[in-house]
């Protein structure tokens, strides 16, 4: 059995366009650099995956060389020196058109002055996903307002078929619930934070997404039967199979609908902006997926090589074609990515109306609360108001004994 100094290994979101795309950059890796070392890429559902990251400390004990960590885990990961910054690497040796060929809004968030913490892996920002021949058929528009959407999946539904108006990606794992509740609360002129970095969750525009968030998953004429189960990327492989009309997903599960082989939508899917409320405006969510080195890598250099290899023009357009989306400015455009995927470019347009979380160690233990509450809203039919006031409770409870400051500048609520 190989030695631990004769494997590579990196933490990985379990994703099929992920596994293949890291395999085959990895080949080439050692095509061009005589790397000998043995890859082990172990896949990981969302929760395990940051539980081998930072509750089993894996990022610094020497477990992992490198990892992929979502934008949520930044600030948890630069409070606890879980990975290795790569600014003073990235100032002699950067990778292609850096930082230029990227979107700021793509470098943002791993950026902690001086220190830099990763490089933007997989992106697509929060939008509408649809099916324009069913759409055309049933001669709707893409749903402007969030009771348009309703309307148009419970048209659209048709379950002897095995197809539903939309699904939604309603498992309780601390993220999808939460993203969720921050669409319902932005589109309808809602902020998550007041000035103080208070976490405002009885609040008027907050009940009335709610509402409609428990009314729409509860409405079998509409809505896809398993959403109660599915992650993301459950509800983005149920579109792909043609088992729903439309979905508010990452961009990254539009443009699977045309790469993934085994995809039915191939020619037939299209985006749009995500509804919005009344008061509100539509808006977007931008989260994305980096490679970091770990801190306590027994491969430290040849981890950041990798990491600016996986950065370059050919790997970016390469991940897009095996089914994930690059990050680089040099993807969105290319003529052979807009080809398979006729929607791409607009990633450009849709990185201006995007809005990030904040960016707080805390943030998971926050994610917890919102996810409790969107979860009881699901699960009982206990009013929303009695709802939202206890999950105020809770939050102002922890925010008197922890007395958090404000978001840092830059980063919306």
């Amino acid at each position: 059995m190989p030695s631990r100094h004769e494997i590579f290994r990196i933490a990985i979101r379990k994703f099929g366009p992920f596994e293949s795309a890291i395999a085959q950059q990895w080949e080439t890796f050692c095509s061009h650099t005589g790397c000998t070392l043995r890859l082990e890429a172990v896949p990981f559902d969302l929760h395990p995956l940051h539980d081998t990251l930072f509750s089993a400390g894996g990022l610094r004990d020497g477990t992992w060389d490198a990892a992929f960590v979502v934008t949520d885990w930044l600030a948890e990961a630069h409070a606890t020196g879980a990975l290795l910054d790569l600014a003073p690497r990235l100032a002699v040796q950067p990778p292609e058109d850096y930082p230029q060929g990227w979107a700021d809004s793509l470098l943002r968030a791993q950026r902690f002055d001086p220190a830099i913490l990763g490089l933007p892996y997989h992106d697509g920002p929060e939008c509408l996903v649809y099916r324009t021949d069913l759409l055309t058929r049933a001669g709707l528009n893409p749903p402007t307002t969030w009771e348009e959407f309703h309307a148009a999946a419970r048209v659209l539904n048709a379950p002897q078929e095995n197809r539903w108006g939309t699904v939604f990606a309603a498992f309780p794992d601390g993220h999808n619930t939460v993203y969720d509740f921050c669409l319902q609360l932005w589109s309808r002129g809602g902020e998550l934070f007041d000035p103080r970095g208070r976490l405002l969750l009885d609040q008027p525009a907050a009940r009335a997404g709610l509402d409609y968030y428990r009314s729409l998953l509860a409405d079998r004429g509409a809505v896809h039967p398993r959403s109660r189960e599915f992650d993301s990327v459950q509800s983005g492989l149920a579109f792909a199979r043609g088992e729903a009309a439309m979905m508010v997903n990452w961009f990254g599960f539009a443009a699977m609908g045309e790469t993934d082989a085994a995809s039915h939508m191939k020619g037939r899917v299209a985006i749009a902006p995500i509804p919005a409320g009344p008061g509100g405006a539509s808006t977007s969510l931008n989260v994305y997926w980096l490679l970091g080195v770990a801190a306590g890598s027994p491969h430290p250099t040849l981890a950041q090589d990798f990491l600016v290899h996986c950065a370059s023009r050919a790997n970016d357009k390469l991940l897009t074609l095996a089914g994930g989306i690059g990050c680089r400015r040099s993807t969105w455009h290319d003529p052979e990515v807009n080809r398979v995927i006729p929607f791409f470019s607009s990633l450009e347009q849709s990185h201006r109306h995007a809005r990030e979380l904040p960016r707080l160690p805390h943030w998971a233990l926050l994610a917890a609360m919102i996810d409790r509450l969107v979860i009881a809203v699901i699960d009982t039919r206990e009013p929303i108001a009695a709802l939202t006031a206890r999950a105020q409770a809770e939050a102002d409870a922890w925010h008197t004994s922890f007395s958090p400051s404000p978001q840092p500048p830059g980063f919306h609520s």
